[in-house]
């Protein structure tokens, strides 16, 4: 099957996750992505550690496939050819340092008077105007500006999310913002300007907690492993010290575990007959459950959950994922070419049927300077020129 973005070629000054999220999801469904580094270092997420045999987990998982030219843009021949290769681009991706694109002359209006198709989505922590616009911007610092740090965890213990969600949002955002603007260029002809702000889509991902708090007026409170209006809807332990964890939606479903469990008379408690009933009475209900499933295995939890209809899972750590059952059911890790032998990923979440993504090296810095330079027609002197 013909690649979706096949032809298509993305041209990005990126670092750490964000934006390098969104153009690797763009090369995974066919585009070319040529990546513009620092000739000192190149993407500073190369040296967040080196737990790959010597290669950055973050990068690896990021990288791959996309092709490195590695250019000093302050420099003024090197930035001509920067723009050069931009002009013959669909796509322009940077999540720079507040400012740094237009004093670079990178900004979308420049861009656009040059090539009117192309498609430029600049990423940024705060957005490009407003107080916050020239605050540098980390994930953890978004997750705590945005309140998703106030409802991870547990009450009293401050937690934010265990991996990079606030980086992932902007990317997963900026993946399909640029995919919407492709398909209207398909119509029109016309590119477009976009901006993802890493608090909007954190702030957008806490709508329940926000909606929440304008109609009580208190702040939505973390719960851990449960849910502030759906009880019991958490984490118990088994006999055998494993976390189990179950949900229920509705009062057809309580009634059924409550049966199951053994416990008629919670089911018939009127106390426990509504969802806001049960979240009142939190801790007797999830007593209920956590009383009768201390005391079965884990297969006979999930097998008693199974048969009463009842949504459950259990807690897997990192570890435990890279043999999940149904991952490997269904073929999902590939192995990615790295300079240091093949590394195991997963393949991208989104499936289309008759085509899968190329997987192709992760590139070192600068590999593909001197031949994606030749495509410009630059000869050797200038090419060494360039790179010295």
């Amino acid at each position: 099957m013909t690649a979706p973005l096949e032809g298509m070629t993305v041209i990005t000054m990126e670092h750490a996750v964000a934006a390098p999220y969104a153009t690797r999801q763009l090369l995974d469904m066919g585009a070319r992505v040529i990546k513009i580094e620092r000739p000192d270092g190149g993407d500073f997420a190369r040296t967040y550690d080196s737990l790959v045999d010597g290669l950055a987990t973050y990068f690896v998982w990021l990288n791959r496939g996309k092709e490195s030219v590695a250019l000093d843009v302050k420099d003024p021949a090197a930035r001509e050819v920067v723009l050069r290769l931009i002009d013959r681009a669909d796509v322009f991706v940077q999540n720079l340092s507040p400012g740094a694109a237009a004093r670079l002359g990178l900004d979308a209006g420049s861009l656009r008077a040059r090539n009117p198709r192309l498609v430029v989505c600049d990423i940024s922590g705060y957005g490009p105007d407003g107080p916050y616009a020239d605050k540098r911007a980390y994930d953890l610092l978004v997750q705590c500006e945005g309140g998703l740090a106030s409802v991870t965890g547990k009450p009293g213990v401050l937690a934010k999310a265990g991996t990079s969600v606030a980086d992932l949002s902007a990317g997963a955002y900026a993946f399909s913002g640029v995919l919407a603007a492709l398909l209207r260029r398909e119509r029109t002809g016309e590119g477009a300007s976009l901006s993802i702000a890493m608090l909007d889509t954190v702030a957008e991902w806490m709508t329940f907690s926000t909606l929440y708090s304008r109609s009580t007026g208190k702040p939505h409170e973390p719960h851990g492993l449960g849910h502030p209006s759906l009880v019991p809807y958490d984490g118990f332990t088994t006999a055998d010290g494993t976390v189990v964890v179950l949900g229920v939606q509705n009062d057809r479903e309580w009634v059924r575990l409550a049966n199951a469990l053994g416990r008629p008379d919670a089911a018939a408690d009127e106390r426990f007959a509504s969802a806001e009933g049960r979240a009142r009475h939190r801790t007797e209900v999830d007593a209920v459950v956590a009383d009768r499933l201390a005391m079965l295995s884990t297969e006979e939890a999930m097998a008693l959950l199974e048969s009463a209809g009842i949504a459950n899972g259990r807690v897997r750590t990192s570890v435990d994922l890279l043999s999940h059952p149904q991952l490997a059911a269904r073929n999902r890790w590939r192995d990615t070419p790295t300079s240091v032998g093949p590394v195991p990923v997963l393949l991208p979440p989104i499936t289309i049927e008759g085509y899968e993504a190329e997987y192709r090296k992760v590139p070192d810095l600068g590999e593909h300077t001197a031949a994606v330079l030749r495509e410009l027609d630059l000869g050797d002197d200038e090419i060494t020129a360039l790179t010295a």
